[in-house]
């Protein structure tokens, strides 16, 4: 889906044209295409899946969390930096996922008291939890403090003065990483940018050595450095090094004063490639984190989310109809919709689109097509005039790169009720949360006594 106008070739003005169907797999490797089973999702046909759970189904690959989280690791070692990993789980945060990525060493960034409970309850342990976040509540700050977590990203001088009260009531310290806005835009949508001035995010950069000097006279408060994040999907090394050269400027400033620092936080935002674009590097991130910050003495982390869990996950989904129209592309109604995948209607989000039959696959005949949700909005729309073989009722296709902010951002609009998740692991599967029943949409919802009278 998008902005941009497209002829029947499928072909944007000014811009290449979208990747094939060999395209869009050759550049997934837990994906393949078999001549009899049509499409595999590690060594587990998406067909099979499709006729156990149903559709719309999310299918996660575990063998993708397991290379991408070891490739990461891996690039901060070659580049000689003892990074601390703390997975962004607003990206995916099915428990499946956390303990995955807790075996491969990682922690935790949270941004509410449901994720804090949710990775402890997945063994992750406080002492590797960031809490983040511009409005945490008090009854947030209170269990964070119990929990004992290593880090709050502070985001404000108000919610400073609130955690250092909570602290002293609860007779402990708490350890803070001031966040700060560098104003430095990172080039990506404006609705997931959160490092410019004007943003909700941080603390600006002007006011953060002040800030951080009072810090340190705060009672209940441990000042240990500082944060930044400046937004998702950035793809450059660029806006990074621009950020966290601004970073490592205000810890020689905050040292020449005599304030001790000792992290920096480096937030997450290396974006992928859904479409054409060329995916961000960990390499090159781990270079820019060299380069910059190499040198400060600091303990450096880090927060990525969408890089590890995107690529991992994808969603299945069934023609309901092909709709016809007079000399213009026809609409292919999907059981997915909206509420399930809410990126393309909320970002203008391209997602990759793949037949699951093997006829298909291997089809070279294609046709532009509309492909939609059968949700009551005109937002609910997956894809405009996109080249894909003749899709009819019943075929199945799979939606690409949905791995994070997928399932989580899920609703039950329209009285859909949330989708079945798979997980795969080698040849092996399973329903990781089953879908959920229609009755359950009403279940705890209640009616006062005075209006239960049925009408005659």
């Amino acid at each position: 889906m998008g902005t941009d106008t497209a002829d029947m070739s499928g072909v944007r003005p000014g811009f290449a044209p979208d990747p094939g169907v060999a395209e869009l797999l050759a550049a997934r490797p837990f994906l393949s295409a078999d001549p009899v089973a049509g499409l595999l999702a590690e060594g587990v046909p998406l067909n099979a899946i499709a006729d156990e759970a149903g559709t719309p189904a999310w299918v996660i690959s575990a063998g993708t969390l397991r290379a991408r989280a070891r490739r990461l690791k891996a690039a901060m070692s070659a580049a000689d930096l003892d990074v601390a990993a703390h997975y962004a789980v607003k990206a995916n945060d099915h428990q499946a996922v956390l303990h995955i990525l807790a075996a491969e060493g990682f922690g935790a960034d949270v941004v509410s008291g449901g994720e804090l409970a949710r990775v402890r309850a997945a063994g992750i342990p406080a002492a590797k939890v960031i809490f983040s976040g511009v409005g945490k509540t008090d009854a947030e700050m209170d269990l964070a403090l119990r929990e004992g977590i290593s880090q709050f990203n502070v985001e404000s001088a108000e919610e400073l003065d609130i955690l250092s009260g909570r602290a002293v009531a609860a007779g402990c310290e708490a350890r803070v990483a001031l966040r700060i806005n560098p104003d430095v835009d990172a080039g990506t949508h404006e609705k997931i940018t959160t490092g410019v001035a004007g943003n909700k995010f941080g603390i600006p950069f002007e006011e953060a050595l002040a800030l951080y000097r009072r810090a340190h006279g705060l009672a209940g408060i441990r000042a240990v450095g500082f944060a930044m994040h400046i937004g998702s999907q950035i793809l450059s090394p660029a806006p990074f090094r621009a950020a966290w050269a601004r970073l490592a400027m205000l810890i020689r400033e905050a040292r020449a004063q005599g304030l001790a620092v000792e992290v920096a936080d480096c937030g997450g935002g290396l974006g992928i490639s859904y479409r054409d674009e060329t995916e961000g590097s960990p390499e090159a991130l781990a270079g820019a984190l060299r380069r910059e910050l190499g040198d400060c003495g600091v303990r450096l982390a880090i927060e990525p989310g969408r890089w590890i869990a995107a690529p991992a996950g994808i969603l299945l989904s069934t023609v309901i109809l092909r709709k016809a129209v007079a000399g213009g592309a026809p609409f292919i109604v999907l059981d997915a919709a909206m509420n399930d995948l809410a990126r393309p209607s909320l970002y203008d989000a391209w997602h990759g689109l793949v037949p699951l039959a093997p006829h298909l696959l291997r089809s070279s005949v294609t046709e532009g097509a509309h492909l939609v949700g059968p949700v009551c909005e005109t937002g609910d729309t997956f894809a405009r005039d996109r080249r894909l073989p003749a899709l009819a009722r019943g075929d199945r296709v799979a939606l690409l790169d949905a791995g994070a902010y997928g399932s989580v951002m899920s609703s039950t609009y329209n009285s859909r009720p949330l989708a079945v998740q798979v997980l795969v692991d080698g040849d092996r599967r399973a329903v990781i949360r089953p879908r959920q029943a229609t009755e359950a949409l009403w279940a705890e919802e209640y009616v006062p006594e005075w209006l239960s009278s049925r009408p005659e």
